[in-house]
């Protein structure tokens, strides 16, 4: 009895597991997601989306593989930084900003340098729908 509670404790995922599963993709091995820690110095290259993607601004910084978001606009809504790449087995990294307007949030990826690299602002709407607007892409040759 005490093996099988203790490999249907074991099996569970831990709660920082379940929290960076906010989208159904997440799961997936071509995607990373993580939810974002606060971020008070934010570095790097910055774009802001429109305000129909709820002005999220989001920043990267290139040398560190470090993306920032910023909530902008008081909904309730986590906003989403999202990085695509076509180099590497990971294609598609998803940073959530879940501490609400006005705070900065900042995610750590590790992504291959070479290749073109892109980078997409907006909002976590439900786990299925993520509305993201192209914000700029680099390339690293």
């Amino acid at each position: 009895m005490f093996a099988a509670v203790a490999i249907a404790v074991f099996a569970l995922p831990s709660a920082a597991m379940a929290e960076d599963n906010y989208m159904a993709q997440c799961p997936r091995a071509d995607t990373a997601c993580q939810t974002g820690s606060a971020a008070g110095l934010v570095q790097g290259q910055c774009k802001t989306a429109t305000s129909y993607y709820h002005r999220t601004q989001v920043c990267v910084d290139y040398a560190a593989d470090a993306v920032y978001v910023y909530d902008g606009q008081s909904d309730g809504k986590s906003a989403i930084a999202e990085i695509g790449t076509d180099n590497g087995a990971i294609n598609k990294r998803i940073c959530r900003n879940n501490l609400g307007y006005g705070n900065w949030a900042k995610c750590d990826f590790d992504w291959a340098e070479a290749g073109e690299h892109r980078a997409w602002g907006g909002f976590l709407n439900s786990s299925e729908d993520m509305p993201t607007e192209f914000l700029w892409s680099w390339n690293n040759t």
